[in-house]
């Protein structure tokens, strides 16, 4: 053969496949673009050089983790239809004379083409967006821009051995299908048809369990520390649940469907559901990933924007004050130094303090059954019972509440955050104390800071006599220890004063405590509000760049089932048009099959979505977002955007659809 011959022969077998070959070179270029540009935000030293580089860094390093192995599924299900269809050319090849060897030189060199091609223009683009990206990360984050330029070269080499390696495995593969396929087998390729699959009830019954499963965790899920140990288990299950009742379960509903004689017997369903049925195992798999992929981009991109919108009152629920003072293992001459140092140093910068809350008290983690209570030590830590004790003294609950309690050895008052609490007494590892009364609310309690975070477990604060009984119930916890730590002490007050002065007066505040003999932390709301944006803002980023990736997976997998169902609907619409049917009721049969399949994914992620809301809203408030009417609001502006651009996409490919089964 003449000198370049198989170079000519994949270049032009490239550009005759062009309808398919396009969407595939720009699918992959857009995602090597949004690998790189991850990668690039990610080793980017104005990002390195920022005040809380470590958590931007953390979030975008499991983004590009996120984002290499969603292009790496989604590339290979492409290339899984494109060999599909190529089967016949190469079959044809084949029986012409040409030897599989030669076959897979051709498949070589098409590969490193289109790698080439795919990875070169995916760089050159991510690199001329690269700024672009960052100064899009810098304007949500409220950071100023730098000048400059760079390109780091590991992540130029990062992305091009990960997609290298990706288009490697895509040759691999068809090589060994053409290689393991008869030339007949290669013939038909393209043509091959499903059996009408059987009804498989063991699968659909499997389904709807998981499904059910999932749904029932999502929906009875009590607090936040259980929604995050159960989230991950819901998902699988929902994710097996919607992969087997689309498989299994839309077989059995399209038979039930055919078996309605009255429905079945007319023109459109007629076509539609028989149709679907003989196809219904690989179209199934494919509606399937497309409502994951929608349920995923929905949660995603709800969530983090919710997170960002409502940052300030996250901040708020975390910082019930703007200045938060807090010392650990301290005894009361530790506490008259920590407070007239807050006193003097406020003093010293022309502040005064407003709204204070004082509260000493003790924490205890253990696990709860009933009214006993074990220590973490001797129970192991489980999030099944998990309880956060608050002791304080009678003396103590009068300071801060105003109200005297007189109460005797061995006697307690409980107050319930959140749990219940049965019986009359509470036994701490051998050591009972008898509840003396319930107490219906405590105000300071009610909004000091650290007991809002513990709600991730159930919570009870319990005024004891004196420290004697509240050291006795301690030690019984912790298995008899003698050594206990001390008591903690919080002093949380405003200052009424601007942005400038709240932060000079933390790190002011800060400094001081440095010279005392205990061990103070002190935090800011307005100090610490940079964290906030830097974490809420890089979440929000992730949220809409991987939200974007999955919508381009969403938009490839919709366009090549509906190319695939419509080179295998060719020749059965030629048939059905040689018999009598017309062009308007071919194309009144297209839509009617089209929106017959098409927006199940769309509702059955809605349903997905609804299903979850409770327990996102839970695992929300590990991030202190507890607005659920905020977060109600933006998932249902993204359902409707999404809607919008699926509706949009079923436009098109419908359109493509009919083009090729005319």
């Amino acid at each position: 053969m003449s000198k370049g011959f198989y170079t000519r022969l994949a270049v032009t077998n490239i550009r005759k496949n062009s309808k398919t070959y396009f969407p595939y070179i720009l699918a992959s270029s857009a995602t090597v673009m949004m690998f790189y540009n991850l990668l690039y935000l990610l080793l980017s030293k104005d990002v390195n050089s920022m005040h809380d580089s470590s958590t931007l860094t953390a979030v975008l390093g499991l983004g590009s983790i996120v984002t290499g192995i969603f292009a790496f599924i989604l590339l290979l299900y492409i290339n899984s239809f494109l060999i599909k269809r190529r089967k016949k050319e190469f079959g044809l090849f084949n029986i012409l004379g040409m030897e599989k060897k030669h076959i897979a030189r051709i498949m070589l060199l098409e590969t490193v083409m289109i790698g080439l091609l795919c990875i070169g223009l995916g760089l050159i683009a991510g690199v001329l967006f690269s700024k672009l990206a960052l100064l899009l990360l810098l304007k949500i984050l409220a950071m100023n821009a730098s000048f400059g330029f760079e390109v780091p070269l590991r992540a130029v080499s990062i992305t091009v051995i990960l997609f290298g390696a990706i288009f490697l495995i895509n040759l691999v593969y068809n090589v060994f299908q053409v290689h393991v396929s008869k030339p007949i087998e290669l013939l038909k390729g393209g043509n091959v048809g499903e059996k009408e699959p059987q009804t498989k009830w063991l699968i659909a019954l499997t389904g709807a369990a998981a499904l059910g499963g999932g749904y029932f965790i999502a929906l009875t899920v009590k607090s936040p520390l259980a929604a995050l140990n159960l989230f991950f288990v819901a998902v699988i299950l929902v994710i097996i649940g919607t992969y087997c009742l689309f498989t299994a379960g839309s077989i059995a509903v399209l038979k039930a469907l055919r078996r309605n004689k009255r429905f079945y017997y007319r023109t459109n369903p007629f076509i539609a559901v028989s149709g679907m049925i003989y196809r219904m195992k690989q179209n199934a798999a494919g509606l399937a990933s497309i409502c994951i992929l929608a349920t995923m981009v929905i949660v995603m991109v709800s969530s983090t924007v919710s997170l960002y919108i409502g940052l300030e009152d996250s901040l708020r629920t975390n910082y019930i004050r703007e200045i938060s003072v807090s010392a650990s293992n301290v005894t009361y001459d530790d506490i008259k130094q920590v407070d007239d140092a807050i006193a003097e140093t406020v003093k010293i910068r022309g502040l005064s303090i407003h709204n204070p809350i004082r509260l000493l008290y003790a924490s205890e983690a253990a696990v709860q059954d009933g009214n006993a209570f074990t220590g973490v030590r001797s129970a192991g830590f489980s999030s099944s019972g998990l309880s956060m004790l608050m002791f304080i003294t009678a003396e103590e609950y009068h300071r801060i509440e105003g109200v005297s309690v007189e109460l005797s050895e061995g006697e307690a008052l409980v107050y319930i955050v959140k749990g219940k609490l049965p019986g009359e007494t509470l036994d701490f590892g051998g050591y009972s104390l008898n509840i003396r009364g319930r107490l219906d609310k405590m105000e300071t309690i009610e909004e000091f800071s650290p007991l809002k975070n513990s709600m991730l477990a159930q919570s009870y604060v319990i005024v004891t006599a004196d420290e004697q009984d509240l050291n006795r119930a301690r030690q019984a916890l912790n298995e008899g220890e003698e050594w206990l730590p001390g008591f903690q002490y919080n002093y949380l007050f405003d200052t009424k004063a601007d942005r400038k002065a709240q932060a000079d007066l933390v790190s002011s505040l800060q400094y001081v405590m440095r010279d005392l003999s205990v061990h103070v932390f002190v935090e800011g709301r307005e100090a610490s509000k940079n964290e906030f944006i830097s974490l809420y803002g890089v979440l929000f980023f992730l949220g809409l760049f991987l939200g974007a990736l999955f919508i381009l997976g969403t938009v490839l997998i919709i366009y090549y089932k509906q190319i695939s169902e419509g080179y295998d609907d060719k020749e059965r619409f030629a048939i059905m048009s040689k018999v009598g049917l017309s062009r308007g009721e071919i194309k009144k049969t297209i839509r009617f099959q089209v929106l017959s399949v098409f927006f199940l994914p769309l509702i059955m992620a809605v349903i997905h979505i609804a299903a979850a809301f409770p327990v996102i809203c839970k695992l929300l408030t590990i991030f202190n977002m507890t607005n659920v009417p905020l977060y109600a609001i933006c998932t249902a502006l993204t359902i409707l955007v999404f809607a919008v651009c699926y509706a949009m996409i079923y436009s098109l490919t419908a359109r493509t659809y009919y083009r090729i089964v005319r």
